[in-house]
């Protein structure tokens, strides 16, 4: 089971950092990417982190502003949000690959075994 967290309401240029917990079993063999879906749009993968931690990718519409980290330690992955634009406005879900390539992950892919119900971050003045 997954669940997301710290989404909210938040002005343009504000920070946020979400939260991904997992209950039941260990992360240590899951890669973790972060979906979202803005109202009318295709859900959208935005980073991802390898089960290792030591890899991680972003898309062109997130880079340089948000920044993807997991503690395995808390089974927890974290998205750190700044400079928010009114398009970062979407359910963001979080969602896990289970693999045995501790270092690899696929931003591009929807393939996931897991997935979150999802967290509205709201970006508006």
């Amino acid at each position: 089971l997954l669940v997301e967290s710290g989404g909210g309401w938040v002005q343009p240029g504000g920070s946020l950092r979400l939260s991904c917990a997992a209950s039941g079993e260990g992360l240590d063999y899951d890669a973790i990417q972060w979906f979202r879906q803005a109202p009318g749009k295709e859900r959208e993968g935005i980073s991802c982190v390898s089960a290792s931690g030591t890899n991680t990718h972003y898309a062109d519409s997130v880079k340089g502003r948000f920044t993807i980290s997991r503690d395995n330690a808390k089974n927890t992955v974290y998205l750190q949000m700044t400079n928010l634009r009114h398009e970062d406005t979407a359910v963001y879900y979080c969602a896990a690959k289970s693999t045995f390539l501790r270092t690899v992950c696929d931003v591009r892919s929807s393939s996931m075994d897991w997935w979150g119900e999802g967290v509205l971050v709201n970006v508006s003045s």
